[in-house]
């Protein structure tokens, strides 16, 4: 019985020296986050300032961070303007449909690659299925299909 609880004894002390290393790290982490420290517009103003690589991959750095990033959601609203210039009507269909700009960026963000490629006639000289690049072809709907058909008819 002496055993057990001299083990018990000890894993209590190793729990508390754990948790105060635990409350040690987590109080100096949070005082070199700037999420943590700034005002939520100069936060905003730091992360408006990147593109959309570096925006998705801030938020995956630390908690905060993604709840910073993930809850602006006016952060996302010059993106998904750019994609627009592309997707503008399913740009368009998304915000009528009443998604977020962080909802609508995620959804049609690879369709305005694959769409671009389609429409500036990277694929146009390809005579068979099999020679298409599957890594980056996207399911596209019916009336995308018939803007890339037309943009081919016009060449």
């Amino acid at each position: 019985m002496k055993k057990n609880s001299k083990r018990n004894h000890a894993s209590r002390v190793s729990d508390i020296e754990l948790n105060s290393v635990d409350a040690e790290k987590e109080k100096k982490e949070c005082q070199n986050n700037f999420v943590e420290l700034l005002p939520p517009e100069v936060t905003f103003k730091i992360f408006s300032q990147l593109d959309i690589r570096s925006l998705c991959r801030a938020s995956v750095t630390c908690r905060s961070w993604n709840h910073a990033i993930r809850h602006s959601d006016s952060l996302w609203k010059p993106h998904c303007l750019t994609v627009r210039a592309v997707c503008q009507r399913e740009i368009d269909d998304d915000l009528e449909s009443g998604y977020p700009w962080r909802v609508i960026l995620l959804r049609n963000y690879q369709k305005s690659k694959v769409k671009h490629e389609w429409l500036t006639g990277r694929y146009s000289n390809i005579c068979s299925p099999v020679s298409l690049p599957e890594k980056i072809m996207y399911p596209m709907d019916a009336d995308t299909w018939g803007e890339i058909l037309e943009a081919e008819l016009e060449r």
